[in-house]
């Protein structure tokens, strides 16, 4: 009976696996993004990200997709700015509401690989001690599949944790526009 049991849930999840279509991509983009909480005076810095991305088609109507993304991040003041690069992982769960449209939301932890506070007419400082290695935000946005292979998309991303190591609150938060390349 074990057998017979055992048989028939491979045979399901074998076609529940082969039932899933997934593409494989790229996307690249503009950021921008800014710092959020204890910070006073800082504005929206222009930056880049660029990676490559899983589309796991689960319904006509709903595909999972997780990206790993290299993301250049932070904030501008009156004086200088802050960058942050990050390898960020977000896990999108799609939607799609109408014929080439979806709306997206997920999770996402970002890997710090570099800081640095650049000051106007000066070098810049390593600032990269004092800030946690790892962040967790969310993702809201939508997409639009210009072609069975081009995707548009823009996406709003808020940080859920505290990346300041002691004392202040700051949190990440970053509008992306990127084009995204499935085949």
């Amino acid at each position: 009976m074990k057998k017979i049991i055992l048989t028939a849930a491979a045979i399901f999840a074998f076609g529940l696996v082969n039932a899933q279509e997934a593409k494989f991509g790229v996307k690249a983009g503009l950021n921008l993004s800014n710092l959020t909480g204890d910070i006073e005076n800082n504005s929206i810095k222009a930056g880049f990200q660029v990676g490559a991305l899983v589309d796991i088609k689960i319904s006509d109507n709903f595909s999972i997709q997780p990206e790993v993304l290299y993301s250049m991040q932070g904030a501008k003041f009156d004086d200088g700015k802050i960058e942050l690069s990050y390898i960020n992982v977000p896990v999108m769960a799609k939607f799609y509401v109408a014929n080439g449209f979806s709306l997206e939301a997920g999770p996402q932890i970002g890997f710090l690989m570099s800081a640095k506070a650049k000051e106007d007419g000066a070098g810049s400082e390593d600032i990269k001690d004092f800030l946690k290695s790892t962040d967790f935000g969310l993702n809201i946005g939508a997409g639009y599949d210009l072609t069975e292979n081009f995707n548009l998309g823009v996406r709003y991303g808020f940080g859920l944790s505290n990346i300041a190591e002691e004392g202040d609150d700051l949190k990440n938060s970053n509008i992306a526009i990127a084009v995204a390349y499935k085949f």
